[in-house]
């Protein structure tokens, strides 16, 4: 992946919720200050679907903070906030692009 278009996994380690969500935090943070990333794929998994709605939760209350938030579901070539999050990103080769996976979340930063 291009340093333009970051994976963050807080899915597959057994964290409890708060712990996934202050490491999505500082992630997402280090990425802003850092400047280079321009999109953030985030793996929360199916599991029971508590990571996933408190993911997509925590995006919801930071409005304003990111261009864009796309849910895996909606990520494919016809969506535009998809579509411009790509360009932006150099068009990064993902294996989800079109699967409508429910495990991952996209954050497109300013």
């Amino acid at each position: 992946m291009s340093a333009r278009f970051q994976i963050i996994d807080i899915g597959h380690r057994g964290y409890s919720l708060d712990r996934a969500l202050s490491e999505l935090e500082a992630a997402v943070s280090d990425c802003v200050f850092g400047g280079k990333t321009r999109a953030i794929k985030v793996i929360h998994g199916h599991g029971t679907g508590a990571l996933k709605r408190g993911v997509r939760e925590w995006c919801e209350d930071q409005t304003g903070r990111f261009q864009a938030v796309i849910i895996g579901e909606n990520y494919d070539l016809f969506d535009p906030e998809s579509a411009g999050m790509r360009a932006d990103c150099g068009s990064p080769r993902d294996p989800d692009l079109g699967r409508r996976n429910g495990a991952v979340t996209y954050i497109w930063l300013w």
